[in-house]
């Protein structure tokens, strides 16, 4: 189930042809059945893209609930239904589904089962028997909802250019774009719509027009572990072991394995059929296929190897960007999608990925150098990594505090207002004095979003659904509740606890002793600047002619050369090929 739209308002019912058209607009994510249902009352349209994993007769929804008028649209997986339903007391056939679960408990017990679901998931349910719309969206936000009000009614959708196709949204160039690459909090690139913050309840009274919104979990309020590293352990591969496999869907599905750590373990716990990694020819800096296939023959999955080239960005930018909504900063975001294209072409629906371990297990080598400085880290054998670390190089005797260090590390581009720099030490005040927690919270605050979005859209242009089982509830607060030890005690080696639980499940030495995270990355920012450096510029130029004034000097600023980590220039193109798909949209 991979999308949902609608509008509340009193007169919403006048509007229903609107309403199917802007799930129409969002086909591709449901390819079984895109339908829209008005309430009893005509004071909410709902419309959902439906897209079935294990029951292929199950109904597409909108869903109704009869008793009681609640009327729901759903895009997502809540693992722990069955489990819910029955401490509930909610009754269940044996083909019914996680949506009607959610129907039946929003009917019995309202909000306040937000509470207790384990899963993706983004919402919509009108409720006639308080006249309000509710909007939510799962705590680490894996599935997106935008939303916007108009004349007194609200709107929502799972794309936000399917708003933008709505009514007017005049563009708007967050500072937090130049600064990091993305927007961040709820804002987005069009004025008057927002993203739905993750954990939130929304609550909209048609009668009054007023709104209401509500955080219903905070990762901060989660106690600290208190045991031994040895509890640690043997607790987390527990819940490693028993949280995973849930996420495996009831049919054949694929993993995106890298061959590094996070995606190994999912492998060996998870053993899907099919396996899919992104190679590069001439890349070897790149390349860990060669570990991937060996993760592969262990669990007895057919690997596919995909392998793109320059001329393969230029063909699927313009609709990667269209898939994409507005440009998000992503370093993997080439890789990734061609990956989802070869899951879709092998006729599979469900693709998993291994998001997650690094924000929770201090992954990041921008965690160690904050953690332990850029000398250690560099003596450790990362040298590599120099240009990260020189960021952080200062003159004798200044002491850096850890948020502007941190800050330092994600900024790529100006943050003259500083608005980067409170937002990460907001953050990590909020951890209470832990750094490695308060490092995490400023990754959720940050560079998670594109991450966990870029995942979610892609693979819905392909009408996949995607998996992150990392992003269990249970792992990811266990996770975070450890002292930063057991996190890591080296400058080289986060993860640690994770490598120790990989080393015990029987994973080669090359994974759980690997001191470099390569992930999917791509060789794009360096063909920009070789064999695709006179189409690059070509595009950013056509760009300029049409883009709003306060855009101009980003795409601008990828007229220059970048070096290795520059991504400058990848941000301006992915800008231009965006403007170039909104101006198509406009004209159609």
């Amino acid at each position: 189930m991979c999308g949902i739209a609608g509008l509340a308002g009193a007169d919403a019912v006048r509007h229903e042809r609107t309403v199917g058209a802007m799930g129409a607009s969002q086909a591709h994510r449901g390819p079984d059945g895109t339908m829209h249902a008005a309430s009893s009352d005509g004071r909410a349209v709902l419309a959902m893209n439906t897209l079935l994993i294990v029951g292929p007769q199950a109904m597409p929804g909108p869903y109704l609930e009869d008793e009681s008028g609640v009327l729901l649209a759903f895009n997502g997986e809540i693992y722990n239904f069955r489990q819910q339903a029955a401490a509930w007391g909610i009754a269940l056939a044996a083909r019914e589904s996680d949506a009607h679960f959610l129907l039946r408990a929003w009917a019995k017990i309202g909000p306040s089962c937000l509470e207790g679901l384990d899963g993706m998931f983004a919402i919509a349910v009108y409720d006639p028997r308080v006249g309000g719309l509710f909007l939510a969206r799962d705590r680490l936000g894996e599935k997106p909802l935008y939303w916007r009000l108009d004349g007194g009614r609200l709107a929502f959708a799972s794309e936000v250019t399917t708003l933008a196709g709505y009514g007017a949204a005049p563009l708007v160039l967050r500072p937090e774009v130049i600064a990091i690459e993305t927007p961040t909090g709820v804002d987005t690139p069009f004025q008057g719509i927002q993203l739905l913050a993750p954990a939130t309840l929304l609550a909209f009274d048609i009668a009054s027009g007023s709104l209401d919104q509500h955080t219903y979990w905070k990762l901060q309020d989660c106690q600290p572990f208190t045991g031994t590293y040895s509890e640690a352990l043997a607790k987390f591969s527990v819940v490693l072991a028993e949280q995973i496999p849930l996420r495996a869907p009831g049919c054949d599905f694929a993993l995106l394995l890298s061959g590094g750590l996070d995606s190994s373990v999912l492998a060996y716990l998870l053993r899907p059929p099919v396996c899919v990694t992104v190679r590069y020819p001439g890349q070897d800096r790149l390349d860990e296929s060669q570990i991937a296939a060996q993760i592969a023959s262990d669990i007895g999955a057919e690997l596919v190897v995909v392998e793109p080239d320059h001329v393969d960005f230029t063909k699927v930018l313009p609709h990667m960007m269209s898939a994409l909504d507005y440009p998000m900063g992503n370093a993997s975001t080439f890789s990734e999608y061609m990956a989802y294209r070869k899951v879709a072409e092998l006729g599979l629906r469900v693709v998993a990925g291994g998001l997650g371990p690094d924000e929770f297990l201090m992954g990041y080598v921008r965690h160690c150098l904050v953690l332990f400085g850029p000398d250690a880290v560099l003596a450790a054998g990362m040298d590599a990594y120099r240009p990260l670390a020189a960021k952080l190089m200062h003159a004798a005797g200044e002491v850096l505090d850890p948020a502007e260090a941190a800050t330092r590390l994600v900024l790529r581009g100006p943050d003259p207002e500083r608005r980067i720099r409170d937002l990460i030490a907001a953050a990590m005040e909020r951890a209470g004095g832990d750094l490695a927690r308060g490092l995490t919270l400023a990754d959720l605050a940050t560079a998670w979003r594109p991450l966990v979005m870029t995942s979610d859209k892609l693979a819905s242009a392909y009408a996949l659904e995607r998996r992150s089982p990392y992003l269990a509830r249970e792992l990811v607060e266990l996770s975070y509740r450890l002292p930063v030890e057991h996190k890591i005690c080296h400058p080289a080696e986060g993860k640690r606890i994770l490598r120790d639980a990989a080393k015990a499940l029987g994973l080669p030495r090359e994974v759980w002793g690997s001191r470099d995270k390569l992930g999917f990355a791509s060789p794009v920012p360096s063909w920009l600047n070789g064999q695709l450096a006179a189409w690059a510029d070509a595009q950013i130029h056509t760009a300029l002619t049409e883009a709003p004034a306060s855009w101009r000097p980003l795409l601008e600023s990828g007229l220059k050369p970048g070096g290795r980590f520059d991504r400058t220039r990848m941000q301006a193109l992915m800008a231009a090929a965006w403007f170039c798909d909104q101006t198509v949209r406009a004209a159609a």
